[in-house]
This record gives structure tokens, C-alpha cells and sequence, in this order.
């Protein structure tokens, strides 16, 4: 296996950086005049349109981990990882109908500034501080690790090397603000979808060939005949990956929390729409959600396909690491099988969902820390070109962190998509319940905020680390605990997050109903049924994602 570019491969790439670097630099450009306006740097407010929100949506969640992890995941456990990508389709169509209409109506530009709009300052700042180590320990550190060693593995070029260009890249698109990054990221998605779907193309062939067919449409169903077990969405509690994916709770457990909390209370996520009107917004999720039921194809069945080829004796030195197999050794394997100028595509592509990312978590984490920590804190009568300056110091501040801190915390040895589903998921559940019921249930006060979002926390190491003092054994007939590799029975993270969610719900409500003075809470939300009343063509999409997801799961059940 050649791990290096041909110059052809360097020629594409560097069209691809020419192409986004200059795009980038003429918008910020033609925006230049309002770049040192918080709400154009950090929302882009009223400028992007609806392809260009669900494109920044989709580059900004794709990268390294999704790329390189769900591939892996692809090879060791087959279709069923595509869970988290079908499941956020059908959740993002929550976070329109329900969601926006509320952050738009509020006129909310920030997660911390809805908290203490709903709830108190102490609150707002406890998340802030939170949300920052999270984005940067966690999300940053580890997209920018995974992505440095997935270039280095198809490049050749020194890991470190990779790591400090991603991070100049990211920068330079970063520090334009957001319009710059939304409507870049409309080239970093096509390049993404464009390379992505090149190696789909390739995997197929090459299973189609080594049974001596021709044609994609041929190997696909070899795929689906040589590996009838990587074909099932809904995993029984003998599987091995159950703890990944514990059965049913991908349709109607913890795996909701998940994605909720992670497209409708995530300032990464929703900091993209937040600047639009709600009709724009919503159309803008619609076109991420169509985009996100096609990322499997993308990233997952070419990870099955290297299963399938593995089987029949291919790479069997090359997906080895330390003597081990490595799953996620498939997805640069099928790289360094492309050809010249592809592989060049392919790179771009790998290149484009990293930056995009990097550059969106970027964004978000100098947005919290300008206007939710510096601006209320350290600075309160800092104008909006100072706070602007401090959000691009930050931008560069937090990169050269997460370098700093991506050899220390064992990303290689956890897995990176597991790394950042696990640790996210210690405050998933408390969050989201502050969030849920803080939308529709006025009575909610902050001291049930409070609690939610500490109780919480514990809650979820406790039952993370309950396996080590008590034999859970016997809920494993009801399907709440299973052996791992040692054979210790425990808690599926996905279910552990359900169980904590609707621990820290009955907890608020308990609390709430419990203070007299929220019979009238003045904090609580106006709602009305008006908001939530979606376009004809809103709905149309809405119900074809949603027929296509029945018509998916019911096939691959």
C-alpha cells in the first residue's frame, strides 16, 4: 500500500485549496465593512441562505471521526453505525418544526444566553465554562488528531506537520466569521460528497471484481451476501456491538437524546441557523436532513466493502495496527487503492470535512467565550469591535490548545467517534432535560436547572463505573446490561443516557412543583401552536425523509 500522492493528486488538492481559500476571501471581502459587527462575525445574521445553512450544517458534523470511525465501525459492526446518521435526519426535522421557532421568537444567538434568559446567570455561566472544555478538550482536540492521522496515513506528510496545516487552514477560514465559513462550506461539501461517493464507487467495484462481476450494483449485493450479518440496523443483546447499539433505544431510547441534544442545544450546531428567518432556517435543516440520509453511502458502505475483502484474504498486513486489527485502518486502506487523481479528490474530500469542522467548532467556541464570558464577565463595556477581536484571538488560542493537548488524551486507543459519543454523553442527558422543559413547560425554575444539569453529570459516571463495586448480571435478561469484552456486565452508554434524562425530567418537575412561586414563573415561555405551522413544501420533504427512514429500517431491520 503507497502512502504518498502522486504530484497529479497534489495538483487537485491544491485546485480545491485555491478554489476555497478564494471564495472565502472574496466574501469576507464583500462583507468586510460589517466584519467587526458581533452578530455578522459570529451568526452571518440574514445573510446565508437555506443551501448554504444545511451545507455549513453537514461539513461542520462530518469529519475524521465519521470519515475514518464510522467506517471502521462500518467493518466491525456493518450497516447498523448508519443509525446515527438516519436517526439525526429525522431529529433534525424536530429541531425545525419545534426548536427554532423558539430560539428565532427569543431572538437567542447563544446556548448560554437562552439559560439565562430561561433560567439565571449562574446557570448560563456554569454551561458556558462547561460547554467551552468540552468544545475544545473534547470536539477540537480530537477532530483535529483524527484528521492529521487519516492525512498522514494516506499522504505520507509528518503527522505534526498535518496537524499545524489543518489548523492554519481552519484559521483562515475561521477568522472571516461565519458568513465566510457558511459559504465555503458550500465547496467543502461538494468536494466532501464528490470524493466520498469516488471511494463508494471504488469499494463496490473492487468486491464486484474479486468475484469476477463488474458494476457497483453487483457489489452491493455481494456485499449483502458475503456479509448478511453487517446488513441488520437493529442488534440483538448476543451481539458483541450491542453496547454500541443496544437494539431497540436506536429507535426509541437514549439514541434520541443523543441527537437532539446534539442538533437542537448545540451552539455548533444550531449557531448556523440562528441568524436566519425561520422559513429559510427550516428549509436550511430539511436540505441537511436529505444530505445526512445520504452520508452512509458515503461513509460506512465502503467500510463494509474492506470487511468483505478482508474476509477473502485482501489487506490483511494493512489493516493491522500493533499487531491488532485495526477497523479503522479501512477507510485510508480503500484511499491509497485510488487512482491517480482520485486519490488527490479523495484527499480533498478527507481535507474539507476536517477544516470545515475545525473551523465551525472554532466558531462556536470564540461566540460562548466573546459574548457569554468576556463580554459578560471580564468586559462589560467592551464594543462590538473589541469583542470581535477577542473572538478571532480565541479562534487561534483554542487550536494551538487542542494541539497541545491531542497526544495526551489516548483518541488512538479509545476510538475517535467513541470518544466523542461517550464523553459528550456524561452531560447529554442533564442538558437536554434543562433544555426540554425549559421549551414547554413554564413552571420550570432554575433551581431544577440546577439540579438537572449537576445531578446529571454524577449520574452518569456513577452508573459508568457502577459494573466496577455491583454484579449487574441480572438485568441482562431485560436487555439494561451486557458483558463486555472482560466479560463485566454493564450499562449501554445509550441507555444510560435515557435513564439519566428521565431521572433529572422527574427530579425538575418534582422541584418545580414544589416552589410556589412557579405558578408564575415570569421567566417561562410564550408558546403558541402558530409557531410550529410548517410551508407545504417544509412538509412534503418533511414526510419523504420520513418514509424513506420506515422504508430503510424496515428493509435493513
Amino acid at each position: 500500500m503507497e502512502k504518498s500522492l502522486h504530484l497529479f493528486d497534489y495538483a487537485v488538492f491544491l485546485i480545491y485549496f485555491f478554489i476555497v481559500a478564494g471564495y472565502g476571501y472574496y466574501i469576507y471581502q464583500k462583507k468586510k465593512k460589517s466584519s467587526t459587527d458581533t452578530k455578522d462575525f459570529f451568526l452571518a445574521e440574514g445573510s446565508l441562505t437555506w443551501w448554504a445553512i444545511g451545507a455549513s450544517l453537514i461539513a461542520s458534523n462530518i469529519s475524521a471521526e465519521q470519515f475514518i470511525g464510522m467506517s471502521g465501525s462500518g467493518f466491525a459492526m456493518g450497516l447498523a453505525i448508519s443509525t446515527y446518521e438516519w436517526m439525526a435526519a429525522a431529529t433534525l426535522l424536530v429541531v425545525a418544526i419545534f426548536f427554532l421557532p423558539i430560539y428565532l421568537k427569543n431572538k437567542i444567538y447563544t446556548m448560554p444566553q437562552f439559560l439565562e434568559q430561561r433560567y439565571n446567570q449562574t446557570v448560563s455561566t456554569i454551561m458556558a465554562v462547561f460547554w467551552l472544555l468540552l468544545y475544545v478538550v473534547v470536539n477540537l482536540t480530537s477532530i483535529l488528531y483524527l484528521g492529521a492521522l487519516a492525512i498522514n496515513t494516506i499522504s505520507g506528510i509528518n503527522f505534526y506537520v498535518c496537524m499545524s496545516l489543518l489548523a492554519l487552514f481552519a484559521i483562515f477560514i475561521t477568522l472571516g466569521g461565519m458568513k465566510v465559513i457558511g459559504y465555503t462550506d458550500v465547496i467543502q461539501v461538494f468536494f466532501l460528497i464528490l470524493g466520498g461517493l469516488a471511494t463508494t464507487y471504488l469499494a463496490l467495484t473492487l468486491v464486484a471484481e474479486h468475484f469476477g462481476q463488474t458494476g457497483v450494483i453487483n457489489g452491493f449485493k455481494l456485499m449483502t451476501e458475503h456479509s448478511q450479518d453487517h446488513f441488520h440496523m437493529i442488534l440483538k443483546k448476543d451481539d458483541p456491538h450491542y453496547l454500541d447499539l443496544p437494539g431497540l433505544s436506536i429507535l426509541v431510547g437514549g439514541m434520541w437524546i443523543v441527537n437532539l441534544n446534539y442538533w437542537g442545544c448545540n451552539q455548533y450546531i444550531t449557531q448556523r441557523a440562528l441568524g436566519a428567518d425561520l422559513k429559510t432556517a427550516r428549509n436550511g435543516l430539511l436540505f441537511a436532513g436529505f444530505l445526512k440520509m445520504l452520508m452512509p453511502l458515503i461513509v460506512v458502505l465502503p467500510g463494509i466493502a474492506a470487511f468483505v475483502l478482508h474476509q477473502q484474504g485482501m489487506f490483511q498486513t494493512e489493516m493491522v495496527k500493533g499487531g491488532e486489527l485495526n477497523p479503522d485502518n479501512a477507510y485510508p486502506v480503500l484511499l491509497n487503492l485510488l487512482p491517480v487523481g482520485l486519490k488527490g479528490l479523495a484527499f480533498a474530500a478527507l481535507t474539507a470535512a476536517v477544516v470545515a469542522s475545525l473551523a465551525g467548532k472554532a466558531n462556536s467556541i470564540a461566540t460562548i467565550f466573546s459574548l457569554d464570558v468576556y463580554k459578560k464577565i471580564f468586559n462589560k463595556d467592551a464594543d462590538e469591535k473589541q469583542v470581535v477581536k477577542m473572538g478571532r484571538t480565541v479562534v487561534i488560542v483554542s487550536l494551538l490548545i487542542a494541539i497541545a493537548l491531542s497526544n495526551f488524551l489516548g483518541i488512538d486507543k479509545k476510538g475517535g467517534f467513541q470518544f466523542i459519543q461517550e464523553y459528550t454523553g456524561f452531560v447529554s442527558p442533564g442538558v437536554f432535560a434543562m433544555f426540554i422543559l425549559g421549551f414547554f413547560w413554564k413552571r420550570t425554575n432554575s433551581s431544577a436547572a440546577l439540579f438537572s444539569m449537576i445531578v446529571g453529570f454524577v449520574l452518569s459516571i456513577l452508573l459508568k463505573f457502577i459494573p466496577m463495586w455491583v454484579d449487574l448480571s441480572g438485568l441482562y435478561s431485560i436487555g439494561f446490561a451486557v458483558p463486555n469484552a472482560a466479560g463485566v456486565y454493564e450499562i449501554p452508554f445509550i441507555d444510560r443516557m435515557g435513564i439519566v434524562f428521565v431521572i433529572c425530567v422527574v427530579g425538575m418537575v418534582i422541584i418545580s412543583l414544589a416552589d410556589p412561586n412557579s405558578k408564575n414563573n415570569p421567566k417561562g415561555l410564550e408558546i403558541d401552536a402558530s409557531m410550529f405551522k410548517t410551508s407545504t413544501p417544509f412538509t412534503i420533504g418533511a414526510l419523504i425523509i420520513c418514509g424513506l427512514l420506515a422504508a430503510l429500517y424496515t428493509v435493513f431491520w
